[in-house]
């Protein structure tokens, strides 16, 4: 008779758990439990009456936080006035100490009151009676041809007008003009279906570029405006330097401005905020409210809209989760408004990053803020729709966080920041040494020749020159541009802004030529994006692979010309006083 033991409780157990284990869970069970003494009876009692009462009244609890919540931010505000009266003899600032409180408390106060009480009473009956009324009237209005063409021309002489008064004084501003035609030019003449175009998205897009152009750089409120914001972003992004600074020491952080240790670190500070905001759903909601605007103004789709403007905030990757459940069913032309605008424009997270190589951060916002109509408009200039779209208002769902808390978030956010850093680092390292490598090759090649100083700077220089010099940046400049042009879209914008920050800090570029700069170099426009692009969107869609591939070369100088458009017209707007 053969042994056979009889296995205990505790391997009956294990084997359970490594069975489920294999499962990829594992399943405990629930220890019968029943309190003993009174003490622990009562505690029980009351903690399941408390919950079973939190639970049923949920709302009024709801409602009685918001209300001790409102009076507790009312008296603080309060407080800060009394304080203000009687001890602070400056004027009221609206970007600093007491005004910046009241700017934030009155955009916080407006959107709670709109959403929560002008929405809820009468939002049903506005749209209903008067918003149906007014969309009736305005597309009868506009299916009349005279209409279009009248409204059209104004607008244009009204730009026209404009631009004449305003650079009268300096005319070589007007130079942009010819650059912004010739871009235009070539994005129709390059087009894949030419005479597919639908103009009123491009022209609405290029004209909501003009606009946000004029409101953010001409127009002294929304300038200041925006340079507030600008600054308080930079701020925020400088609260990171301090986590930076215990991880890696003063000496290298502060002392002697290390940028691996002193500016890219700050990534991991924003990149968990971003986490956050999307767990709460407040970035999905945003992006998505603003790209319903856009779909609206341009007549583009939903999906196109909301990565156009997720793209103003996130990177050319994450913005796509925005969309994600819907990237499958995405025609090619929407496909290629994603690709366009993602290489048009830059992450939040890496503000950083250009603003310690020297960028300045108001420039580097605006430009973020001009590229999201301009994408529309130029994408559908080079890849007009030719398919009915799939995805419309009524079945886009908003996109719901992985993550089961903030604090779990913010953990993920965190920890995405490394690939990220590492990403750039390695891009930097291996891109730089590459540039000193082509350097020092064509330097023994010129120097067989008599010349060794040629290098690949010059050649790209050479090249961008009659480029530059339509988009308005001095002759004398133009080859310097040039340069920078050209390592940005041959290598990375890294190297570029780098290299700028170098010819900045040596005085050898003027204010304009580094306006010009700092927005033609605002973009993820270069051949390593092309293949994240391409790999981040497969991976969600494997379908569509073989439509990113044939499309791919053509977003990316889409995405070229975008950046080259933004420059164009913040020179044209641009007045010599404004440089001081």
């Amino acid at each position: 008779m053969a042994n056979s033991t009889i296995p205990t409780q505790g391997e009956v157990e294990m084997g359970d758990v490594q069975k489920s284990e294999k499962n990829g869970q594992v399943n405990h069970d629930i220890l019968e439990y029943q309190p003993s003494g009174w003490l622990e009876t009562t505690l029980t009692s009351v903690g399941s009456s408390t919950d079973s009462f939190f639970k049923k009244n949920k709302s009024v609890m709801k409602t009685i936080t918001l209300f001790m919540l409102n009076g507790l931010v009312i008296g603080y505000f309060f407080a800060c006035l009394y304080y203000y009266l009687s001890y602070v003899n400056k004027p009221l600032e609206l970007c600093y100490g007491f005004g910046s409180l009241i700017t934030v408390l009155s955009i916080i106060y407006f959107f709670v009151i709109y959403f929560m009480v002008v929405k809820k009473l009468i939002g049903k009956w506005f749209e209903n009676t008067v918003w149906s009324k007014v969309e009736a009237v305005c597309g009868h209005v506009w299916s009349s041809a005279l209409f279009r063409w009248c409204l059209s021309l104004g607008i244009l002489a009204a730009i026209g007008l404009y631009l004449f008064f305003d650079a009268r004084d300096e005319p070589y501003r007007l130079i942009s003009l010819l650059g912004l035609f010739i871009l235009l030019l070539l994005g129709f003449v390059f087009s894949a279906h030419p005479g597919r175009v639908n103009w009123r998205t491009v022209l609405v897009g290029l004209l909501l570029q003009f606009l946000f152009g004029v409101i953010f750089i001409r127009w002294s409120p929304g300038r200041l405006a925006l340079q507030c914001f600008s600054n308080k972003v930079a701020t925020f992004l400088s609260y990171g330097v301090d986590g930076a600074a215990f991880a890696f020491g003063e000496l290298l952080v502060r002392t002697e401005g290390v940028f691996a240790f002193s500016t890219l670190p700050v990534i991991f500070f924003f990149s968990m905020l971003v986490e956050v905001l999307f767990f709460y759903g407040a970035l999905q909601w945003f992006c998505t409210k603003l790209g319903m605007l856009l779909r609206s103004a341009t007549g583009t789709t939903v999906c196109e809209s909301v990565i156009a403007v997720g793209n103003v905030f996130l990177g050319m990757t994450e913005s796509i989760l925005l969309v994600k459940p819907y990237i499958a069913l995405l025609t090619q032309s929407e496909l290629f408004v994603i690709m366009a605008s993602g290489f048009a424009t830059v992450s939040g997270t890496i503000l950083a990053a250009y603003i310690g190589f020297g960028a300045d951060p108001q420039h580097l916002v605006t430009a973020s803020i001009m590229s999201a109509p301009a994408a529309i408009c130029y994408a559908k200039l080079m890849m007009p729709e030719t398919k009915r779209s799939l995805t419309t208002v009524d079945n886009i769902q908003p996109v719901i966080s992985p993550d089961q808390s903030a604090l779990s978030a913010a953990t993920r956010g965190a920890t995405n920041g490394i690939s990220l850093i590492l990403n750039i680092i390695a891009n930097i390292v291996a891109f730089v040494a590459f540039v000193s490598f082509v350097n020092g090759f064509l330097g023994y090649c010129g120097g067989l020749l008599g010349d060794p100083d040629i290098n690949l700077e010059f050649i790209l220089g050479k090249i961008f020159i009659p480029l530059c010099w339509v988009m308005g940046v001095p002759w004398e400049e133009c080859e310097m541009v040039g340069a920078l042009i050209g390592l940005k879209t041959i290598v990375n914008e890294f190297v570029a802004y780098q290299r700028m920050g170098e010819l900045k800090a040596a005085g050898l570029l003027s204010p304009r030529a580094e306006l010009i700069a700092t927005y033609a170099l605002c973009g993820f426009t270069n051949p390593s994006s092309v293949g994240i692009m391409i790999g981040a969107i497969a991976a969600i869609a494997p379908s569509q692979r073989e439509n990113l591939s044939s499309i791919a070369v053509r977003a990316f100088f889409a995405g070229c010309g975008i950046c080259f458009m933004t420059a164009c017209i913040a020179n044209m707007l641009m007045p010599s006083s404004a440089f001081g």
